[in-house]
């Protein structure tokens, strides 16, 4: 694996949005550098520019309070032009990109709140689609775990740990 140990992470969040039981699933455009043309969920990366011009929120006012979730409600607005509330923590994962760059990727969920679908230009198509039917789309590699993890946990009110399979 190719990869700079003196490069800082990318942190990028996602968000998995439900609407009556079902998730939203978006689909990147062909001409998209990274999995062009896969399925996966709304999210982008974390830049010092989401929170540095904001109000801290700490008395010596060098601090901010959820970054990841406000970043979560802004890229999913962006990509696909709805409302989300009621974010909850899914899963963390990390990989290396093709290019070196190592990715922290924590995964959120929320509820669909309000607003019609309107893609951005990154994305080509959208489906509200149930676990099972999740299976039947070309999706990013670990997508469908997080989808598993979520299913369970609103099924069941526990964290499923990952394993290997």
């Amino acid at each position: 694996m190719n990869y700079d140990k003196n490069k800082a992470h990318y942190v990028v969040a996602t968000g998995i949005v439900i609407k009556e039981g079902k998730f939203l699933i978006v689909k990147r455009a062909d001409w998209e550098k990274n999995s062009p043309g896969k399925w996966t969920v709304p999210g982008g990366k974390l830049e010092v520019l989401d929170y540095i011009l904001k109000q801290t929120d700490t008395k010596d006012g060098k601090q901010w309070y959820n970054i990841i979730e406000t970043l979560v409600k802004r890229e999913i607005k962006e990509e696909a032009g709805i409302e989300i509330n009621n974010i909850g923590y899914v899963t963390s994962l990390a990989f290396v990109r093709t290019d070196g760059i190592p990715t922290l990727v924590i995964s959120l969920y929320a509820d669909y709140s309000s607003g019609e679908i309107k893609l951005c230009s990154a994305l080509s198509e959208f489906a509200w689609v149930s676990l099972e039917e999740a299976k039947k789309y070309d999706l990013i590699e670990g997508i469908y775990h997080e989808l598993e993890i979520l299913d369970n946990f609103l099924r069941t009110g526990k964290h499923m740990a990952w394993e290997k399979p």
